[in-house]
């Protein structure tokens, strides 16, 4: 079974800085894609940050390239956001997700429908 579960939240204010988490099991790690998506309230589900253990590839949005990190731990099965100068609008609840048996182009990872979510953590940025 697929479990994913995402820790690291917290309320933090603008500019300053959060590391979430992702524990991942039930899978092979290094076979698959792990993404990192956020949903704000009222709005649709957007993905941030993919990477592909394997190879240590990262795909990132244009609303977060350059403040936000991805990265991989292979022999724990884990994934990190790095998220710095966080800004209000960086304020959801942030979810993990896999793409098991992932195929595609490493640097798309972020454009294909992830499967496999696990719970959120919320993070809220206060002005």
């Amino acid at each position: 079974e697929v479990q994913l579960q995402a820790s690291g939240g917290g309320l933090v204010q603008a500019g300053e800085s959060l590391r979430l988490s992702c524990a991942a099991s039930g899978f092979t790690f290094e076979g698959a894609a792990i993404g990192w998506f956020r949903q704000a309230p009222g709005k649709e589900r957007e993905g941030v940050a993919c990477t592909t253990p394997s190879d240590g590839s990262t795909a990132y949005s244009d609303s977060v390239r350059g403040r936000f990190t991805i990265s991989s731990e292979n022999a724990g099965n884990r994934v990190y956001l790095q998220m710095n100068s966080l800004k209000p609008e960086d304020s959801a609840v942030y979810y993990c997700a896999a793409f098991v048996d992932y195929a595609g182009w490493p640097t798309l990872c972020l454009l294909y429908d992830y499967h496999n979510y696990g719970q959120g953590t919320l993070v809220t940025v206060s002005s």
